[in-house]
């Protein structure tokens, strides 16, 4: 029989995998299910004691929120749907220092106030995924390449964590990112 907290994790991974498939064919639809997975997450996260995926979560469940309401007002006032494009060169300069402080500060808060697990590895999803899905709300075509680096180091942490159904689901986000960037590339050179 399959415990409780094995069916959460494999109820995250379904609507995270939906969640993705959504967002790789620019369907608004994606940001409801994500609000899904982040509270699904939450709690597997806070269970597993990986406390900056637990703020990462809440904070997908604010950005989702977000990107439904940016992704239908931008299509309201265009009357088309949100064109993928480049992050803009000033955008990026200040994602780099914002996501070197981030890190280095959750680092800190993790590593002197909490018992968290794999703070480093952890620390670098988070802020990553921050950033990553802010970018993804806007639509810039470069979220895919940062979401590549997030799976490739979530991979390893899920599975020594122990959170199989997530180090799956992190394996197939990575193939899904790829194809992601690509669809998103031909979305935009078609526009």
């Amino acid at each position: 029989m399959i415990s409780p907290d094995r069916l959460l994790e494999l109820a995250g991974m379904l609507s995270g995998l939906a969640c993705i498939w959504l967002m790789i064919r620019q369907n608004v639809l994606t940001f409801p299910l994500g609000l899904v997975f982040a509270l699904i997450t939450v709690v597997v996260m806070w269970r597993n004691n990986l406390y900056a995926d637990v703020l990462l979560n809440s904070y997908y469940v604010i950005i989702n929120a977000y990107g439904w309401w940016y992704w239908m007002v931008r299509k309201e006032e265009a009357g088309v749907d949100l064109p993928v494009s480049r992050t803009p060169t000033k955008i990026r300069w200040l994602l780099l220092p914002i996501g070197i402080v981030g890190f280095a500060l959750l680092v800190f808060v993790l590593s002197n106030y909490t018992g968290a697990q794999l703070v480093y590895a952890n620390s670098l999803t988070t802020i990553l995924s921050f950033i990553a899905m802010w970018m993804s709300a806007r639509k810039f075509l470069e979220s895919w390449s940062v979401w590549v680096v997030v799976n490739v180091v979530s991979v390893p942490m899920y599975a020594y964590q122990g959170i199989l159904p997530y180090a799956v689901l992190y394996l197939v986000y990575l193939g899904m990112a790829i194809q992601g960037y690509r669809a998103w590339a031909k979305s935009m050179q078609s526009t």
